[in-house]
């Protein structure tokens, strides 16, 4: 037999193989599918705080909103120096007034929490003066651009007492990550020795502004997207200090903006377990969601899989998708049912000075690993 006629029969069997797989049932492996369900949160009858907004550049402030909404956050004020992101918020928030400076809300004393998913550089800046005139403070990710911002905010934050937090809303607004928190929690994988955190995203150059291009008003790829990523890994290996080993970054698809990253990866060390990240802008826009967002836990035990926003190979509708395999078997399970307690936890900590919804050493370790692996990494396109 030829060497060609060999290599052509490897590769129709290989191709018969991956037809094989293809009419493979996913399911098979799978011992049980369940419906995750969790303690419904608490119902307010009256507002507990007043709070405001500043700043809707970014479409997470939608979310945050709600989420301190469900807390028993009543919206008093939002101001946006455009008009247009006035118009837009106000039009869903018809019960909360426009303030016409961002001084108007600083001063009222009624405000107790100011949120904020204003253009990225602009959000610790806005921070500082928040926390400055005694007010808590609750910006989206990333909440910091630079190194010499965080030292900035730190300084402020100890100097003031107030609360400083950054929505990592992966894990925060995505219900089979918080089903996750639950099951580590629990034991239900062992130590967690390590985590895989993947950050997809859709580029949709038509729907973004200009600030977006630049790298100065995000802080890079890695300080833009993976600060989620550098988060649940401090989370769920149980990491109060990590290093960052290597990272690197690049532009690949995108070179059209010269100031532009469209990928970006790192390894991490931490005093309990270890992570890889990797975040991108190459989502095909035939995926069906703005990314394939994944997440893997893994314990000395077992393991768990998180698809977060859609399931490609499994028939599976939506998100919040939760693998988990252990010594006994593998088990699925859809959380949508699972509630999401951030809003109520960050409000409960505004009022009682608590540290329910994260830690502010967590919140600003979390940032500085993924300003570090930015400003460190080699450049590979």
């Amino acid at each position: 037999m030829t060497d060609k006629r060999r290599d052509f029969l490897k590769k129709i069997a290989g191709t018969a193989g991956m037809g094989m797989m293809a009419g493979m049932p996913f399911h098979e492996n799978i011992s049980r599918a369940i419906k995750a369900e969790s303690a419904p949160l608490k119902k307010y009858s009256s507002p507990r705080l007043k709070f405001a907004v500043i700043g809707m550049n970014h479409g997470h402030i939608y979310s945050m909103t709600e989420a301190i909404k469900r807390g028993g956050g009543e919206l008093k004020y939002y101001y946006a120096k455009e008009p247009e992101l006035n118009k837009a918020f106000g039009g869903r928030h018809k019960q909360a007034k426009q303030a016409q400076s961002e001084e108007q809300i600083l001063s009222d004393p009624e405000i107790k929490l100011v949120l904020s998913a204003g253009i990225p550089k602009d959000r610790a800046p806005l921070g500082i003066r928040v926390m400055k005139a005694g007010k808590d403070y609750m910006a989206d990710k990333p909440g910091i651009t630079s190194l010499e911002q965080l030292a900035e905010v730190k300084k402020v934050q100890k100097a003031t007492g107030r609360i400083f937090a950054i929505v990592y809303s992966e894990r925060f607004e995505n219900r089979a990550t918080v089903k996750a928190s639950e099951l580590v929690a629990q034991g239900a994988i062992g130590r967690v020795v390590q985590t895989i955190g993947l950050g997809p995203h859709i580029i949709r150059k038509e729907t973004r502004p200009d600030w977006f291009f630049d790298m100065e008003n995000v802080g890079g790829i890695i300080t833009d997207i993976a600060s989620h990523q550098f988060d649940q890994f401090l989370h769920f290996t149980n990491s109060t200090s990590a290093e960052v080993l290597a990272s690197q970054v690049g532009n690949f698809n995108n070179t059209d903006y010269d100031n532009f990253e469209d990928f970006g990866d790192a390894m991490v060390k931490g005093n309990n377990g270890s992570g890889y990240v990797r975040v991108d802008w190459y989502t095909p826009k035939g995926l069906g969601s703005w990314g394939d967002g994944r997440l893997t836990i893994l314990g000395t035990d077992g393991f768990i899989e998180i698809r977060k926003n859609i399931d490609p190979a499994s028939g599976h509708k939506g998100g919040n998708h939760l693998y988990m395999t252990d010594h006994k078997e593998t088990i699925y399970m859809d959380c949508n049912k699972v509630e999401l307690p951030f809003g109520p936890q960050m409000v409960d900590d505004v009022l009682n000075r608590t540290n329910t919804a994260m830690t502010q050493e967590h919140c600003f370790l979390a940032m500085e690993l993924a300003l570090i692996a930015q400003k460190n990494a080699i450049k590979i396109a």
